[in-house]
């Protein structure tokens, strides 16, 4: 669904998290310059879904899961436009889990951020792929988005940021969309995004989380130091938060430029009859 309308008041409880991103976004494109008719912003299913909503931009409400599917899909269609997915991570880890693996080997050029309360918080407070153990009746250990996306080897880029510290999710979140304009591929940032109401989680967030550039060794140029040094924070009980993975090649190699070149893409393309005419001529030829 496409919105046209005017953003409405968010409908988030009061603190929660996602005040937080919504606040970031819009300071990150307005220091990079992006105009709303160049920003596409796609939303999921679940509280964070809603974030469209609360743009004076193009939104669209995307199906369960595969937010990340229409992103693309949008961004092969005009890769002149800025484009970010936002979503839970009962969205994106669990029914929409497929997509975000492939999300990263594709690399397209846009930018995916999860939400992540531990928690299914739109229909109150079920265990979610990232819960604790004994939230909810919660047997399975959780999902480390992290780890997964520091796994697979494609020039990503890749961090994680908290609600808490917003100055510094503003600077993540420019970083990353500058990454998608320079054409270099799929930005990924995670952000912990406390539900007030089913799993209020800042006081214990706040007292574990832990800059990775701080850490000895940091080099988010070499995914295997930063996979160790994040599983090594985990291990030891702490939320290991910051820019996981910059890469050094500068090279468009967004999935855009490689299948499109310098061409503008569909949404764009001189589909007149007079301009075209050969080419349906030709094909035309060819069938009879």
């Amino acid at each position: 669904m496409v919105s046209s309308a005017k953003p409405v008041h968010p409908i988030w409880c009061p603190g929660c998290g996602d005040f937080g991103v919504l606040a970031a976004v819009k300071k990150a494109t307005l220091d990079l310059k992006v105009t709303p008719s160049d920003f596409v912003l796609v939303g999921g299913i679940g509280c964070s879904g809603s974030i469209h909503n609360f743009f004076d931009v193009n939104g669209i409400h995307a199906l369960h899961g595969r937010l990340l599917a229409q992103a693309v899909g949008i961004k092969l269609a005009n890769p002149a436009l800025t484009v970010v997915a936002a979503g839970g991570d009962g969205d994106g880890y669990a029914i929409g889990m497929g997509h975000f693996i492939h999300a990263f080997k594709k690399n397209a050029s846009i930018l995916y951020i999860v939400l992540n309360n531990e928690t299914y918080g739109l229909t109150k407070g079920q265990a979610s792929p990232t819960s604790q153990i004994g939230f909810e009746g919660n047997i399975e250990p959780p999902f480390h988005a992290i780890l997964t996306a520091l796994s697979i080897p494609a020039p990503n880029f890749i961090a994680r940021t908290f609600s808490g510290d917003p100055k510094t999710m503003t600077a993540v979140l420019a970083e990353a969309i500058r990454f998608n304009r320079d054409g270099r591929g799929f930005a990924f940032v995670e952000d912990l995004s406390p539900c007030v109401t089913y799993n209020d989680t800042y006081k214990l967030w706040r007292e574990k989380v832990v800059d990775v550039a701080t850490l000895p060794g940091y080099d988010p140029t070499d995914r295997k130091t930063m996979f160790r040094l994040c599983l090594e924070q985990i291990e030891a009980g702490r939320i290991p938060v910051g820019v996981m993975h910059r890469p050094t090649d500068s090279a468009r190699n967004g999935l855009e430029a490689k299948l499109l070149g310098d061409q503008p893409g569909p949404a764009a393309a001189d589909i007149r009859l007079e301009t075209q005419r050969p080419a349906y001529e030709k094909l035309l030829a060819g069938l009879s």
